[in-house]
């Protein structure tokens, strides 16, 4: 689904490298510590950053020029890019059409999608009159109910409580196994039906150095891990090891 082609990233001074491959799906997670890449890599799958060199291929093709809107791609940031003046099923009935002119069974949808993010009852409500977990949700409502094949996740949960944590991803594992976000199972005789799980490993970081060339990551699926490399301008070097 996804091909990372000789991958260079570059910002300012922070550069980074990568070259592997995730297949359809699968859930990933890119582990590594702050300042490693992670939120960089995911803006440059949605298009918010062209890469210096390389390609990146999604579902056969290439994405170079692609702006953000006709991508494949549904990102979720750690804030929720809600707008405040719309309620919690006009936030989410965004995700179906752009200009909110939905049908009676569009702006059902919208509901059940709410309804599946234990938000039902709260779709007049504005965002000011959620919590941060509820905005969470209806972001999470939204990007689903746009059924794009590849879900980016920016860590958009870390504010919520572990319990709630848990059933919001494995909501969307739900939906990435094949379930319609408004009839998506969250319950825990679900969790063991998930796709596969693959870590995604950024490792190798260091001061950047001169001399020091670019170094491609590899893509390792007999370790169930793909390596990332490139040079933090400040900092010292840190690694972060893929468990299981």
């Amino acid at each position: 689904m996804i091909r990372l082609d000789d991958l260079v990233l570059q910002v300012g001074g922070f550069r980074l490298a990568a070259a592997c491959g995730f297949p359809a799906g699968t859930i990933t997670a890119l582990i590594g510590p702050s300042g490693a890449g992670k939120s960089t890599l995911l803006a440059a799958l949605a298009g918010f950053l062209a890469p210096m060199r390389g390609r990146i291929v999604i579902a056969g093709r290439d994405m170079a020029g692609v702006p953000p809107a006709l991508r494949p791609v549904s990102i979720l940031f750690q804030d929720h890019n809600l707008f405040p003046h719309l309620t919690a099923l006009q936030n989410a009935g965004l995700g179906i059409s752009p200009d909110l002119r939905l049908s009676a069974a569009q702006r059902a949808e919208a509901e059940a999608a709410l309804a599946a993010m234990g938000l039902a009852g709260l779709e007049g409500r504005r965002p000011a009159q959620l919590s941060g977990g509820q905005r969470q949700r209806v972001a999470l409502a939204r990007a689903l109910l746009r059924r794009r094949p590849v879900l980016l996740l920016d860590e958009p949960f870390a504010g919520l409580g572990p319990g709630l944590r848990k059933e919001m991803l494995d909501l969307v594992a739900s939906v990435a196994r094949g379930a319609r976000p408004d009839r998506a199972d969250g319950h825990p005789s679900a969790r063991g039906r998930r796709p596969d799980r693959r870590p995604l490993g950024a490792s190798g970081w260091r001061p950047a150095a001169p001399a020091a060339a670019d170094r491609a990551a590899s893509c390792r699926p007999a370790a169930r891990a793909c390596r990332l490399s490139g040079p933090i301008a400040k900092g010292r070097a840190r690694q972060a090891r893929p468990r299981g």
